[in-house]
């Protein structure tokens, strides 16, 4: 029983899940610092302070504070905006720069010249129309 459970524990799905899951965490925090500590500040100084949560209505005597709403949307946007600006343009840019020496890989079909199908390049015959392919250039 416990041979089963180290098994499935030290299977490699499992312990990569289970370190994105502590790095999501602890990225999670940093964003949550970025746009705390750096971009909220950086707002108020522009525009004033950006606190919504005094905004508000009632409906017979119950209260719709739509002003708290107001504030988790724009801390998404914000969270959302630093998460893209931050970190996924920056990586996009140096996956991009890292495979830009990579020849892409030789194909491995072609297409037949009579039906158009997807045939493996060391076919001779079509295996869709029966066309003989000796000799025509795909």
């Amino acid at each position: 029983m416990l041979d089963g459970f180290k098994k499935f524990i030290l299977r490699g799905n499992v312990v990569d899940m289970a370190v994105g899951v502590v790095i999501g965490a602890a990225f999670g925090g940093m964003v949550t610092a970025l746009t705390k500590d750096l971009l909220t500040p950086l707002i108020a100084a522009i525009v004033g302070k950006p606190d919504f949560s005094y905004l508000g209505f009632s409906i017979r005597g119950t209260l719709f504070p739509v002003g708290d709403f107001i504030n988790a949307c724009l801390s998404f946007l914000l969270i959302a905006a630093a998460i893209y600006f931050f970190v996924v343009t920056p990586v996009n840019a140096l996956v991009a720069r890292m495979r830009r020496g990579e020849a892409p890989p030789d194909p491995t079909t072609k297409q037949c010249p009579e039906c158009l199908s997807e045939i493996p390049i060391a076919a001779r015959r079509c295996a869709h129309c029966t066309q003989p392919l000796v000799g025509k250039a795909a």
